[in-house]
């Protein structure tokens, strides 16, 4: 458990350095309730961002939902996304029995814990602010009505680390989270996931 600890300190000290990351609380504020941040994905390092900008208290009790299929391919990557972060690894492909990701959100929502997860599904590479969201972050606020999603935005991180480069490029980053988001009894599927986006693009920088 040292290892790990001193690893993600490590790992918040170097994404410090590397991108000044700073966290804007605009819609919100960092309590001690249990919360579903779900952001916009462009990099690997998109959940470290988040995860460093709470606070240590939350830190402990806040997990990222992340794709097995890429944490679990080396023994590094196993052990910075289950034992560092205590990422929730879910199987993309739901080979597995009891591989369904809502059904494991919801299982780490019922035990106590927040969450981090991109409703994107995977990095976005085009040149759309967003790619359209999956609906399991719908579904997951019908089984989970009591907690609160919490939209964030990532600024410039594609930048800091483009997919396919080795080096990263030292930027400035802002981590902005906005208002809560909340689902109506009434809301459709397609509604809420509009609400959900639009929250999301609400905290975007205007485009130059």
């Amino acid at each position: 458990m040292w290892l790990a600890r001193a690893t993600a300190r490590a790992i918040i000290v170097f994404a410090r350095l590397l991108t000044g990351m700073r966290a804007n609380w605009q819609g919100c504020i960092p309590a001690a309730v249990q919360r579903v941040y779900f952001a916009n994905h462009s990099s690997h390092g998109d959940f470290v961002l988040i995860w460093g900008c709470l606070p240590p208290d939350l830190r402990t009790v806040t997990r990222p939902v992340a794709g097995a299929d890429y944490w679990d391919r080396s023994s590094l990557r196993r052990f910075i996304g289950r034992d560092v972060f205590h990422a929730l690894l879910i199987d993309r492909t739901r080979s597995e029995p009891g591989s369904d990701p809502v059904a494991l959100m919801h299982g780490a929502l019922a035990s106590g814990d927040s969450l981090i997860l991109f409703p994107e599904g995977t990095r976005n590479t085009t040149d759309a602010r967003l790619l359209p969201f999956k609906s399991g972050i719908y579904h997951l606020a019908r089984a989970c009505p009591g907690v609160e999603f919490v939209p964030v935005w990532i600024d410039n991180l594609n930048r800091v680390m483009p997919k396919g480069e080795v080096v990263p490029v030292p930027l400035l980053c802002t981590v902005t989270f906005g208002q809560p988001v909340l689902l109506a009894a009434e809301d459709s599927k397609e509604a809420f996931l509009a609400r959900c986006r639009d929250g999301l693009l609400a905290l975007a920088p205007e485009l130059e």
